[in-house]
């Protein structure tokens, strides 16, 4: 693909492509039986794929001790570029012990079927306290960001990757759109202003209320919710599309919005993972992108608009994205609209807003959100799919 000239530049200047060429695939089945394995978990193979596809640019593989160190306590790569999550391949001292560096690894997901390989130029020890600390700002065991670091191995494996084909996704093929295609997508439809929208929710009222405010400044809107994994108790992804699909086809212009999916897996790691989310969708070829309150947050553990403030420790130019910070909005009943407190005379009792937490206790009760919060026929799905 030629980019247009327009089109903002990925994360380090380049698009990065993995996945294996067809020569390359035969040549490495021809050794799958004599590479050593590692199998990997799920957020594993999401890493996997993302860094395959250019979404995780300008990675190429498994961080390296430099630059795992760097990003942990910097937030930038070894060569200074900002990168504020460790993608990392960690196992345990015995899967690591038999592996030598310089060597071909069999990258297998859960089920054992070959799916990459990884060219192990480094293995080393980490400090997963301090990993968790600086990354999490908590080492509570609690944080489902932290607890999956502390069950994984001691051992970094680094290195470049391929992937070795490029699937349709199994649940939401019409939805797979790569960087380099989204990229072509906006080209062909004209638009220079983009802006990404992360979720892994559905889709509630001030969802709607920000991401149209937004629409009104820019040429596009890109939907972009997370599929990878999540906690458990988050509403699943196919009913999540479901909603998106719904919401879609009343109640958003046909022409300015795409709906895609993220295959990357949620960390919950709020503050950092905001900066994250923001520099995967610029890699998607997003110009702006949407920081609401609480931005991959869980529990109580960040401030309400510490995801927006982080985005004040960079310099704009190296993002390259331009971060739009919405205050957390509700449905008004005195001006009988969606508002947030920078619009609103509202008193707080005047103010119709429900936590994620409280609307999934409705629901299994087999009740319906009030249509202040929720549109009527993403509600209906919803409590559908909560009793089924």
């Amino acid at each position: 693909m030629t980019q247009h000239p327009d089109a903002i530049a990925p994360h380090g200047g380049q698009l990065v492509n993995r996945i294996a060429t067809p020569e390359e695939k035969a040549e490495f089945l021809s050794k799958a039986d004599f590479l050593p394995r590692v199998q990997l978990d799920a957020r594993a193979v999401s890493d996997l794929e993302m860094i395959a596809i250019g979404g995780f640019s300008p990675l190429t593989g498994f961080m390296n001790q430099a630059d795992y160190t760097r990003v942990v306590q910097e937030m930038r790569l070894a060569n200074g570029v900002v990168w504020s999550i460790p993608i990392t391949l960690s196992v345990t001292t015995e899967i690591a012990s038999p592996l030598s560096e310089g060597s071909l690894i069999r990258l297998d997901n859960p089920n054992g079927k070959f799916i990459g390989v990884l060219h192990l130029t480094q293995k080393y020890l980490y400090d997963q306290t301090q990993e968790v600390i600086n990354v999490y700002r908590t080492d509570d065991t609690k944080h489902p960001g932290v607890q999956v670091v502390y069950n994984q191995g001691s051992v970094n494996l680094a290195g470049d990757i391929w992937l070795l084909e490029r699937h349709p996704h199994s649940h939401f093929p019409a939805y797979q759109i790569d960087p380099a295609a989204s990229r072509q997508m906006f080209q062909d439809k004209g638009w220079k202003s983009i802006v990404g929208f992360q979720t892994r929710n559905p889709i509630h009222r001030a969802h709607e209320y920000i991401q149209k405010c937004a629409l009104e400044t820019v040429d596009g809107l890109f939907l972009h919710p997370l599929v990878g994994a999540t906690k458990e108790d988050d509403i699943p992804a196919d009913v999540r599309m479901r909603c998106y699909e719904i919401l879609l086809e009343h109640y958003y212009p046909k022409d300015r919005v795409i709906l895609a999916i993220n295959p990357a897996a949620m960390r919950y790691a709020g503050p950092r993972e905001a900066i994250f989310h923001a520099l995967v969708r610029k890699n998607y070829g997003c110009t702006h992108f949407i920081v609401g309150r609480d931005h991959a947050g869980v529990g109580d553990y960040y401030g309400t608009y510490d995801a927006q403030y982080i985005f004040d420790e960079f310099d704009p130019g190296e993002l390259g994205i331009v971060p739009m910070k919405f205050e957390h909005a509700f449905y008004c009943t005195r001006t009988k609209q969606m508002a947030t407190t920078k619009t609103s005379p509202s008193q707080p009792q005047e103010r119709v807003h429900l936590s994620g937490t409280k609307v999934r206790e409705m629901l299994r009760r087999g009740e319906l959100p009030p249509p202040e919060f929720s549109r009527p026929e993403v509600a209906t799905e919803l409590a559908r799919a909560m009793q089924a």
